[in-house]
């Protein structure tokens, strides 16, 4: 066995079917004047949390959005500083728990977590920021969430599409912590284990949305998938994604959707243990086919220039993407990253990159 170093990240997470009801007990155990944090569209579910909390809830900021805009942020963080407010309750998806980061890393306050989709931010101590179409992230831990209340019943109303899509990025932080450059046998169980149950539960999920087993089943891996991302590094995918996303405003669980089978394929061949442990999860005889085959089941997007990606921004991408990038278990040729990206753009099948 390869030598490894493991380090297991604090937090207190409360797991199951009428999680949010314990929201106002978990709150007494980090502070007394909590600032409710949602985006616009989540704004009934802001105000939800904030009566459950009483007296504890001192306000709502309701401007939560994708990539964690510089402005969203200094606005939030005056508020709470504003508010003396001791803690941040953030209920939504990966943009609340950001903002939440945001403020956790200007301030210093607590962050109690109440996810929505399936993003797996909540259990990580990554950051991001962005400015002038550049995405910045980081690394801290003041602001990995205290608490995280995982309550399946908050994603029924999860629409199937982005259901879907958020699922897949949590398969994502899966799959790429399986060939992270500080893989450890422990994240790497967790992994495979994410995969499985969210590649057995979203096409379920997408039939059936009220399913409540099949939406815990894919919340299980969510969770999962944030230990992974939280534990160890990531490479190509995740660089590309921060990249696109951050330089065209694109949505961040499609945009992770469409581009996943092209970076495992650009990667497969030089992972080949990874790769076999992606397709033995997806339950197929090969991991880039299985992982088509799985975006298909749930009708999702395929090509960037269906979510917003302008025509001549793959010269773009390339060059941000090979400036200052991750490691990467595969060799980052520009020619072969440009086939990608346009193969992404078009919604083409991915191909054996560097062949």
């Amino acid at each position: 066995m390869k030598r490894f170093t493991y380090e297991g990240l604090p937090g207190r997470v409360v797991f199951g079917a009428g999680a949010l009801a314990t929201l106002p007990e978990e709150a007494k155990r980090l502070g007394t004047r909590a600032l409710v944090l949602c985006s616009p569209e989540q704004k009934t579910l802001g105000q939800q949390a904030a009566r459950l909390l009483g007296e504890c809830a001192i306000g709502i900021f309701d401007r939560a959005v994708m990539h964690v805009p510089v402005e969203t942020a200094e606005a939030a963080c005056d508020l709470a500083q504003t508010l003396s407010a001791d803690l941040c309750v953030a209920i939504g998806g990966g943009s609340t728990t950001g903002l939440g980061k945001a403020i956790a890393l200007r301030n210093g306050l607590p962050i109690l977590a109440v996810p929505t989709t399936y993003a797996g931010s909540e259990m990580t101590p990554i950051w991001g920021l962005t400015e002038g179409g550049v995405k910045r992230t980081g690394r801290d831990p003041r602001v990995l969430p205290r608490t995280t209340l995982y309550d399946p019943q908050l994603t029924l109303s999860l629409p199937t599409g982005l259901s879907g899509t958020s699922g897949v990025n949590a398969i994502a932080h899966c799959v790429e912590g399986l060939y992270s450059e500080t893989a450890n046998p422990l994240v790497s169980l967790m992994a495979e284990e994410g995969i499985r149950a969210l590649g057995r539960s979203l096409p379920q999920v997408v039939r059936q949305p009220d399913d409540l087993e099949a939406r815990s089943d894919a919340l299980y891996g969510a969770w999962l998938g944030g230990v992974v991302l939280g534990s160890v590094g990531m490479a190509l995918h995740h660089k590309l994604c921060h990249t696109l996303g951050g330089t065209f405003n694109l949505p961040h669980a499609e945009t992770h959707t469409i581009v996943l089978p092209h970076a495992l394929a650009y990667n497969a061949s030089s992972v080949p243990e990874a790769a076999s442990r992606v397709a033995r999860a997806l339950n197929a005889k090969d991991a880039v086919r299985g992982l088509v085959d799985l975006i298909a089941a749930i009708g999702a997007p395929t090509a960037l220039k269906d979510i917003g990606m302008p025509a001549d921004g793959v010269e773009r991408a390339v060059e941000l993407a090979t400036t200052n990038p991750y490691y990467n278990p595969a060799p980052l040729e520009k020619g072969a990253l440009r086939r990608l990206l346009r193969n992404a753009y078009e919604g083409r099948p991915p191909e054996p990159y560097l062949q």
